[in-house]
């Protein structure tokens, strides 16, 4: 492929592709150690105090070239794309064949199959909550419902299958179903140097959505437990998995998703348009080897 040479899906159609649906957008606290490991070494990291922006992209597309599907997106960290920066995805998990399969050829991401599986359950409400809520209107824009849905990820490579992350998100739904104001944003990305994809590439993602700022989703991890007897079910795949470099695949994405978070956004009624990425030239990555 030559430089600046624009990759094209055909099972996806013409780009830009387009989806539709709603997305958690959650800023973390990464240490730029960590981020390092997983951006390639010409790659200039944007960082301060030892510390650079990742976390993540929790997306549910109801509408898109491959239908319906779930996506999670680990954001290890912010480089340098001057003027401005780009994000780095250090894995992307989706529970769409065609889309993982489009995520690695077309444009470049560390893409794998995973199970979503999720449940939503009522927040039971504090006596000072009811009280309040007693004394008011309930016909007014002061009611709130409140849920906490639970999102479990689970990798799923051949036989095999990984637990990734559990997430979870307090929902808090106004009566007045106030979601906040319509914004256009653009989220520039590096992608590419994977087995599918050995170019180093960059693409656009321009998003139209409402956006509201919400109480961070806690992520935890369940490490699994060392022993010598014999494993069922996901236990026995994480002993089993093949390959150093996996292993510290997934320990580099365990220790983005616990980092601290510090912003958390809703994205509803979104359209996101993605462009079809282009080869980024080998002098332009020169310019951004750190010294």
């Amino acid at each position: 492929m030559e430089i600046g040479e624009k990759k094209c899906s055909s099972g996806y159609g013409t780009p830009p592709w387009t989806f539709r649906g709603r997305a958690l957008y959650q800023l973390h606290l990464v240490k730029a150690k960590t981020a390092r490991a997983c951006i390639p070494k010409e790659l200039r990291l944007v960082e301060a105090f030892g510390y650079t922006l990742g976390g993540f992209f929790l997306a549910n597309y109801d509408d898109s070239p491959a239908g319906t599907f779930d996506e999670l997106v680990v954001i290890s960290g912010i480089v340098w794309n001057r003027p401005t920066s780009c994000a780095w995805a250090a894995k992307v998990l989706v529970n769409s064949v065609e889309a993982c399969d489009h995520g690695r050829k077309e444009v470049g991401l560390p893409s794998q199959v995973a199970r979503f599986t999720k449940r939503t359950e009522a927040v039971p409400m504090r006596q000072s909550e009811r009280g309040l809520l007693n004394s008011l209107d309930r016909n007014s824009n002061f009611y709130n419902q409140k849920n906490q849905e639970h999102v479990q990820v689970t990798e799923v490579k051949g036989p095999t299958s990984i637990d990734v992350c559990n997430i979870n998100l307090s929902i808090s739904v106004p009566f007045s179903k106030w979601m906040g104001p319509t914004i256009k944003m653009s989220l520039p990305s590096y992608s590419g140097q994977t087995e599918y994809t050995p170019e180093l590439l960059k693409y656009s993602c321009q998003i139209r959505c409402r956006v509201r700022a919400v109480k961070p989703a806690a992520v935890s991890v369940e490490f699994p437990a060392s022993n010598d007897g014999a494993q069922d079910g996901n236990h026995h795949s994480h002993i089993t998995r093949a390959g150093e470099d996996a292993e510290h695949e997934d320990s580099l994405c365990t220790s983005v998703l616990l980092s601290k978070p510090i912003l958390a956004l809703e994205f509803s009624c979104m359209e996101m348009q993605v462009q079809a990425p282009t080869v980024v030239s080998q002098y332009f990555k020169h310019s951004l080897r750190t010294p």
